[in-house]
């Protein structure tokens, strides 16, 4: 007697499955994204959470596993993947459309090849005829990048087996699919199915897999949270594409260090690694009221960033109070702590608040070059342009030492930086000269 197979149905939004169907996903609030799989997507979805049966052994016995890296030949690429390419990896690239993640990649693969590895890039979005053109313009049309329009799983497994290549690009993961499934492309069984069998066929055969992932609109890679945790990488691209600069930031990355950035400037000839990143953001700058310094850590690296602030008398209604790539809320607590402290009547005036260059601010080592720049717009008197700002403003109105300054004032320094306004002088000697400032109301003999 056949065993009758239950029905399952599955979301194609975030993977929950049931057994019961429903018009909203109880686990993601979506509407009509409920499927019914057929028996033998049922089977391959039990078959993929089946774990193979494994002896337990002692961590001591264990041989530790050589990791080798080698050049993507991008200076800032190679920061953020913590050192370069490792045979067998598998990353994930995310960002907008446009802001230019084929661009990067096929610069990549063309200058891998031109050195003599043998790359494929496969490109289910695109024709050859557009891929070429693109390579062209970019300078990296080698005999040894091979190109594959082809959305076929199996077929593409096929050619990659047979052709002993050594690194793939896949663009992009959501329109390829697997025979073995009955969905289409782009549908959380199919992007589990076709992550899966990339996943072994990079470690298996010891290739390295760059894959392309579309974005939803609130910007994180569609298909299933599963995808993020398959990859051993997941690089994000942020910038908006009307602008020149474009940051490359590092959120998983089981081969080195995470939360590195990379800075890349579009040019004619597509992305370009920035020779100075750090100057990019304030190389412009001229001296005027509202205009400060300071310095943040990405992963292991400082760089120097300029605060802007506008404040100005609110004609009418509630004053304004917006920022772009400061936290709001914390520049609301900044205010607030202006006004008490200070007694500046901050409550009838629109303040604007905006870090130069696209790059978000996400640690308070900022705060002190927010108030300096507010506090230079109100009174309209520029700050120099040799001093950098660094420091933690609490609500008590304390100023708080932060960490790693000596990579920051170093960094400082390299850019020709004269001054240093901080909680705290380094214990070190340093050929810049700091003065301290423990509270803001020191602040005023600055303006």
């Amino acid at each position: 007697m056949t065993k009758k197979v239950k029905t399952l149905f599955e979301c194609q939004h975030c993977g929950a499955t049931s057994h019961k169907w429903s018009g909203k996903c109880p686990q993601c609030n979506s509407w009509d994204s409920v499927v019914e799989l057929n028996a033998r997507d049922q089977k391959i979805l039990q078959q993929s959470h089946h774990q193979l049966n494994r002896f337990p052994i002692s961590i001591v016995d264990v041989k530790e596993e050589q990791i080798e890296y080698y050049s993507s030949l991008e200076s800032e690429l190679d920061i953020v993947l913590g050192g370069g390419i490792v045979s067998g990896g598998l990353y994930l690239v995310g960002g907008s459309p446009g802001v230019g993640k084929s661009t990067l990649l096929l610069k990549m693969a063309g200058g891998l090849a031109k050195i003599g590895k043998k790359i494929l890039y496969v490109s289910g979005e695109e024709s050859l005829g557009q891929i070429a053109l693109r390579a062209e313009r970019l300078g990296v049309s080698t005999s040894h990048l091979y190109l594959l329009d082809e959305i076929n799983l199996e077929a593409i497994l096929t050619h990659i087996k047979k052709g002993d290549f050594e690194l793939l690009v896949i663009d992009s993961i959501q329109t390829l699919f697997s025979e073995n499934i009955s969905s289409a492309p782009g549908s959380v069984s199919q992007v589990r199915e076709v992550t899966f069998a990339l996943m072994r066929l990079a470690k298996e055969h010891n290739i390295a897999t760059f894959i392309i992932g579309h974005i939803t609109k609130e910007g994180s890679i569609a298909g299933p949270r599963i995808l993020e945790h398959m990859v051993d990488v997941v690089l994000y691209f942020e910038g908006d594409p009307s602008r020149e600069l474009r940051i490359l930031r590092s959120f998983k990355n089981r081969f080195g260090n995470v939360s590195e950035v990379g800075i890349f400037e579009m040019g004619h000839s597509g992305l370009m690694s920035a020779k100075n990143a750090q100057r990019v953001f304030f190389e412009s700058r001229i001296e005027s009221p509202g205009s400060a310094i300071t310095a943040i850590l990405e992963g292991s690296r400082a760089l120097i960033l300029e605060v802007q602030s506008l404040v100005s008398e609110c004609a009418f209604g509630m004053p304004k109070r917006s920022s772009t790539g400061f936290d709001a809320n914390r520049l609301n607590m900044l205010l607030a702590l202006l006004e008490r402290k200070l007694e500046i009547p901050l409550n009838r005036y629109d303040v604007f608040v905006n870090i130069a260059g696209g790059i978000k601010i996400n640690e308070p080592s900022a705060d002190l070059a927010v108030i300096a720049a507010i506090l230079s717009s109100f009174k309209n008197r520029p700050l120099n342009t040799k001093t950098i700002f660094l420091g933690e403003v609490s609500l008590i109105g304390d100023i708080r030492e932060v960490h790693n300054l000596d990579i920051r004032l170093k960094e400082a320094i390299s850019q020709g930086f004269e001054r240093a306004i901080l909680p705290k002088k380094p214990q070190a000697p340093l050929s810049i000269r700091c003065f301290e400032a423990a509270e803001v109301t020191r602040l005023i003999e600055w303006m």
